[in-house]
């Protein structure tokens, strides 16, 4: 199927790292539906952009966390169609050491990232199936694979995704769908602003430098093609040789 005829729905497309994605799919032409639950203003700006420059690019607003409302929102996107690329890049941090952390905190970022996954992804997968290609892809954390203080809750989510994307991984693997996740480390991005001096990346990340939310796109966009089609149940790091 032509890359032009494929619809793709990016989570969490307001912040940084998710209108990177959105730029780069669209620069690849797909149709996008850009989802945000608070930052509905810079979704909608980003939409402006994007159409402007000749994508195709459609908003959609609900929380992840509310299973309904997502439900909702997801049967009314696939009534005109199937999604065929999915990023699910909506998550949150609410940082502190476990024994400071509430049990709020806890839970919040557990919603977001893992039960926001099933929310959005279940209801997507059938259509997915029926047309024998898919890309789903799962924006996990470095924070999943080397452990970070005072991230236990964000750690033990995206941790939980890198599983869940194995599995559902072998699931879909004789549909033609892929699943696989991407694993950044220190993003420039204004979510990464304050918590990482010019040291601290030295100190941390072999290259000395902070990765670009481009170059995660860059990846992103490489998954969810057709040159991808022999990947998957795959966590792909991009951090500069963190780990």
């Amino acid at each position: 199927m032509s890359p032009l005829a494929r619809r793709a729905l990016i989570t969490g497309a307001s912040g940084g790292i998710g209108a990177a994605i959105s730029r780069r799919l669209a620069r690849s032409g797909l149709e996008l539906y850009l989802h945000a639950h608070r930052g509905i203003e810079r979704i909608e700006a980003l939409a402006r952009d994007l159409t402007a420059a000749g994508a195709r690019a459609h908003v959609l607003q609900f929380d992840v966390t509310d299973q309904a409302a997502a439900q909702l929102a997801l049967e009314r996107t696939l009534a005109s169609g199937p999604i065929q690329v999915l990023v699910n890049n909506a998550g949150i941090h609410d940082d502190a050491v476990l024994p400071g952390m509430s049990a709020q905190q806890w839970r919040r970022v557990i919603d977001v990232s893992l039960n926001g996954f099933f929310n959005v992804t279940q209801p997507l997968l059938l259509p997915m199936i029926r047309t024998r290609w898919g890309r789903i892809i799962n924006m996990s954390s470095v924070a999943a694979l080397t452990g970070n203080r005072g991230q236990v809750n964000y750690a033990a989510s995206k941790g939980a995704i890198n599983a869940a994307t194995r599995s559902l991984a072998l699931e879909l693997a004789s549909r033609g769908v892929t699943v696989n996740a991407v694993a950044p480390g220190i993003i420039d991005t204004d979510m990464s602003a304050g918590h990482f001096d010019a040291a601290t990346i030295a100190r941390l990340v072999p290259m000395q430098r902070a990765g670009g939310a481009d170059e995660v796109a860059h990846l992103v966009d490489f998954l969810a093609g057709d040159a991808a089609g022999y990947i998957t149940s795959q966590v792909v790091s991009i951090n500069g040789g963190m780990i």
